[in-house]
């Protein structure tokens, strides 16, 4: 593969000098800007000059020369700051990495930080390497993490999470950071091998993004040694002080399980923390209905209503995350030498953007639907439509282990033990207790077991949209089961739901099995559909796309469906054996 191995070639760079010159003349010129300045934390007057994707200057002077094809732009009417950062992105929670930056940026997000785990899971290096190439050239900018494992039980994991993957994705400039770290409780207990991940991470002058919830002062004083530069779990103000206090970088979460940022930033005011500045916004990768409200143009907006200093709120979403992940020299300003991401908006408490630039382009113009983007050719990088080459059996849906999950929320997990008769080919509607297998993608081993609190009458529900890629089939009926599944093989992947013999409802899901090809906003009103049937039928949580996606996640206590077999997280044992077909 051919990479570029600077930013800007020198050929790149001479012309810019001949802007700043008259010798040449910029591409753009935003002239009567009122614009954030980040060094100074005010606001000034001036013009921005842009060559390329490229902002050469910003100040008080116009350029000595502009030919016809310069754009000139008048801002008066506006307000305009740097380009928004998403620094806890997971890009393939329904939607796709293309998808949703395009969507992202026409709120302003244009800079984005992005989970690696799918690529890491269901694609070869070479595969997925290239795929960030191609995400390299959209107009956004786009950046990666190095998971260092699978936040699951893994079948393969030596071979799925080995030393020279990891050390051949922290080599890559586009990768920003180690983690995010579900996996610090084997840190903390002795697993010298993710330790060395850490340090070779921190020797190539990546961050360690922590994941510490709930976490005790001596476990991030440890975690702290060992190399956590940031975390984003804290769920109290309390939690945020004493993260600060040990020098971490924390982002404050509002996510859709986790909707904190209001009582985080008003018990953070009673505490008396009044300085933001190692403080960031996240979404923490939520499904696409969440945004319905904007992305990180939202948080501000939340920042700003409770009492952020306005300057304060934009620095959250910019310097800061920029400072923080080394990247200062190219985000988190307006300012000479940065990628021209620049969003204009109507008023400073307004942080919704008019219009926004990304690289220099327009994304978003005032009153017209953002420009679409061309779809990758996803095949070339593996990405393809699920294919089964096996079939499900009756004798799969056999049902008589003695212990189940039991959900007491969205995510968090419990055993318990089963007293219905499980024989039967339908369970009644006087009790929420459901059916639950995962299978292997490839057909060769299955888990069977009870699944309480997600629902009363749901009669079947296939998803290839998993933690690992394999399969979830939930419900009480084992016919309407079946006939979800087959659907669900049918479509190439995705989410089904099947009621007295009928298709219900599907989520075709053709990238990968995970993945939707339809833009976010379409995904919306999709995932809205999905989220009333399922509530129409018991489901009481907040989030059932992400109850699919951790029940194998072994970062959440206490008990987990995993590749392995039933896994008990607090103490580290398979407790039933997945079975082999």
């Amino acid at each position: 593969m051919g990479e570029q191995r600077y930013r800007w070639k020198g050929s790149e760079l001479r012309a810019q000098a001949a802007v700043i010159d008259g010798k040449q003349s910029p591409t753009k010129v935003l002239v009567n800007a009122t614009y954030l300045h980040s060094y100074f934390r005010e606001w000034v007057k001036g013009n921005i000059w842009i060559h390329g994707d490229r902002i050469v200057y910003a100040g008080e002077r116009l350029p000595d020369r502009v030919d016809e094809a310069c754009e000139i732009v008048d801002c008066r009417g506006y307000v305009l700051v740097p380009g928004y950062i998403e620094p806890h992105v997971h890009p393939f929670q329904l939607y796709n990495p293309h998808s949703f930056a395009r969507y992202a940026a026409a709120h302003g997000t244009t800079t984005l930080i992005n989970d690696n785990l799918f690529l890491l899971l269901q694609l070869d290096d070479e595969e997925a390497l290239l795929f960030l190439q191609e995400m390299n050239a959209l107009p956004t900018s786009m950046y990666w993490w190095c998971r260092f494992d699978g936040q699951t039980e893994l079948e393969r994991e030596e071979e799925q999470v080995s030393n020279a993957r990891i050390k051949r994705w922290l080599d890559q400039e586009a990768v920003l950071q180690g983690g995010e770290l579900t996996s610090w409780p084997k840190v903390a207990s002795g697993d010298d091998i993710i330790l060395y991940w850490m340090q070779e991470a921190h020797r190539r002058r990546r961050k360690i993004e922590g994941h510490f919830p709930g976490a005790s002062e001596k476990t991030l004083v440890k975690m702290a040694l060992f190399g956590a530069d940031g975390d984003h779990e804290a769920m109290t103000g309390k939690e945020v002080r004493m993260r600060l206090w040990h020098g971490y970088t924390v982002a404050l979460r509002h996510s859709s399980i986790r909707p904190d940022l209001p009582v985080l930033l008003e018990e953070m005011k009673a505490l008396g923390i009044r300085h933001y500045d190692k403080c960031l916004l996240t979404t923490d990768g939520s499904p696409p209905a969440f945004y319905e409200n904007g992305v990180i143009d939202w948080l501000i907006r939340i920042a700003i209503e409770h009492g952020v200093p306005v300057i304060d709120a934009y620095a959250m979403a910019t310097i800061n995350a920029a400072r923080h992940y080394g990247i200062e020299h190219l985000h988190g300003s307006i300012a000479t030498g940065r990628i021209a991401h620049i969003n204009f908006l109507r008023s400073a408490h307004d942080p919704t953007p008019a219009q926004v630039l990304a690289k220099g382009e327009w994304v978003k113009r005032d009153g017209e639907a953002p420009p679409l983007w061309p779809a990758p050719e996803w095949s070339r990088f593996g990405i393809r439509p699920l294919s089964l080459s096996w079939e499900l059996e009756w004798d799969d849906l056999q049902f008589s282990m003695p212990m189940g999950l039991r959900m007491e929320n969205a995510v968090i997990l419990k055993p318990y033990s089963v007293s219905i008769d499980t024989s039967r080919d339908r369970l009644g509607h006087d009790h929420d207790e459901c059916f639950l297998a995962l299978f292997d993608r490839n057909g060769r081993w299955r888990v069977n077991t009870m699944l309480k609190g997600f629902s009363s009458v749901l009669g079947g529900l296939a998803s290839s949209y998993s933690n690992t890629g394999d399969l979830i089939l939930i419900g009480k009926h084992k016919e309407d089961m079946m006939l979800a599944f087959r659907r669900m093989k049918e479509i190439g992947g995705g989410i089904v739901l099947a009621e007295d013999g009928e298709i219900l409802f599907e989520l075709s899901l053709p990238l990968g099995g995970m993945m939707s090809s339809l833009e976010v906003d379409e995904l919306i009103n999709e995932e809205k559909t999905f989220v009333r049937l399922l509530r129409e039928r018991g489901y009481p949580f907040e989030d059932p796309v992400y109850s699919l996606l951790f029940l194998q996640s072994t970062h959440l206590p206490y008990v987990r469906v995993t590749q392995r077999g039933i896994y008990d997280v607090m103490h580290k044992t398979v407790l039933f054996p997945s079975i082999m077909r």
